[in-house]
């Protein structure tokens, strides 16, 4: 039988790490405003700026253009380097159960699965967790947000567009994770070369602060993961009260 061959894990996670082309915001007086947009509210839209951040009305604003994201150089690029000065992380995987002791949650994964410290690129970033076959992934990242659940949810998924490719967010729908009130938001692009995957995100909140699990394979793979990828996510557990954001830990 032959056998398809797909990218490996680093290539997979490179590109969803790789710096995202600033969005373009059209008013409706003609003004072209270049930036990232940090936050959503009913009637405003926050961008950081080269010059700082701005609040927008979003009644003013006539359209936001996402450029597609360019390739990295063939020569790699600063953007795809190992960080070495990120926050150390005291967690373990024994059998099945994960534990995070620094950002106080466990979770149960499935037999075949290893912790991949190597693979967090930000603070954010408070866990990452691979199949031994590279072909499955997670990533838990923590952060504070003072907007509401839908509000967040919407910032996750203008980062989804930024950093693929033809995205299309397919479902949602509500859970209760650790007791809370939660999201579960399923959506699709492609990573560079154009390989197609599909994603699901569990947007877990606690007090001011947000917990994103995210697990994602190669698209053809998805319908077959796609159970066992709820679970992991609906067994995620606090373990220590209220969730700090891991940036604001020292």
């Amino acid at each position: 039988m032959r056998r398809v061959r797909f990218l490996p894990v680093f290539s997979l996670f490179f590109a969803m790490n790789l710096p995202a082309a600033a969005e373009e915001i059209l008013l409706k007086d003609g003004t072209k405003i270049v930036g990232h947009m940090t936050a959503l509210q009913a009637d405003k839209i926050e961008v950081e700026t080269s010059y700082g951040k701005m609040q927008l009305k979003r009644s003013d604003v006539l359209s936001i253009n996402f450029p597609e994201n360019g390739s990295p150089s063939a020569g790699g690029s600063d953007s795809t380097a190992v960080k070495t000065d990120l926050p150390k992380i005291d967690e373990t995987l024994n059998g099945i159960q994960y534990i995070n002791r620094t950002a106080k949650f466990t979770l149960t994964l499935p037999t075949d699965w290893t912790v991949a410290a190597d693979l967090r690129r930000s603070p954010d970033t408070v866990a990452a967790l691979t199949s031994r076959d590279k072909m499955r992934y997670l990533i838990v990242t923590q952060e504070e947000y003072p907007g509401a659940l839908d509000s967040y949810k919407d910032l996750v998924l203008l980062n989804a567009r930024r950093n693929l490719g033809n995205f299309e967010e397919l479902a949602e729908s509500p859970a209760t994770i650790d007791g809370k009130s939660a999201l579960l938001v399923y959506y699709r692009g492609t990573l560079q070369k154009g390989l197609p995957v599909e994603f699901l995100s569990a947007i877990i909140p606690s007090g001011k602060s947000y917990t994103k699990v995210s697990v994602w394979c190669v698209e053809p793979l998805f319908r077959d993961m796609q159970t066992g990828f709820e679970k992991t996510l609906n067994s995620y557990r606090t373990t220590g009260g209220q969730i700090t954001a891991a940036t604001s830990k020292p």
